[in-house]
């Protein structure tokens, strides 16, 4: 069941326990839409520029990915790291190509397994870390907690765009 009042996650700080709280919460109303879909629902493109569900779920995962290391080890992606996570962060028409053919239990534990990492870094934190400012290559600063916002809010938004394809789908 579903709680509807932010109060901090045991084990954490203040501050990051209500981040950890609220990142979860979005994370079981994702879960909650996605449950049950079939492959071929995930894979499900209404129109030529769309993304399908499944490449959503990865991008939500590779966003979070990238945000880890950006806040918790202070780098981006290595090369490496990139030709795996690229085509998620980037969607579009290689996502297209690439991230299909997948069943959920794919997205779901790849999503488990990023979000166990978030946290587990997160319990290492304390409050102060949130509010830690470094600068974007361009000079615009920014810190942790507008990092783990974005994480949040991007999730939100591509859930939202999950509701619509399943939507479409429904009706055919």
């Amino acid at each position: 069941m579903m709680e509807y009042t932010i109060k901090p996650l045991e084990g954490f700080a203040d501050k990051i326990g209500e981040l950890a709280f609220t990142l979860e919460h979005t994370r079981a109303a994702t879960l909650n839409d996605i449950a049950g879909l079939k492959q071929n629902e995930l894979d499900y493109l209404d129109r030529a520029d769309d993304n399908s569900i499944g490449a959503l779920l990865a991008h939500i995962g590779a966003i979070e990915k990238v945000h880890q290391l950006i806040s918790f080890e202070g780098r981006d992606f290595t090369g490496k790291e990139w030709e795996q996570w690229g085509t998620a962060v980037e969607l579009g028409d290689k996502a297209r190509a690439a991230i299909q053919g997948y069943p959920l239990d794919y997205y779901l534990k790849g999503l488990e397994q990023i979000r166990q990492s978030t946290l587990r870094s997160l319990r290492s934190k304390d409050d102060s870390w949130l509010y830690q400012e470094r600068c974007w290559p361009n000079g615009i600063p920014y810190n942790n907690y507008y990092l783990w916002f974005h994480v949040m809010e991007d999730e939100i938004n591509h859930r939202g765009q999950i509701r619509i394809i399943k939507r479409r789908l429904q009706k055919g």
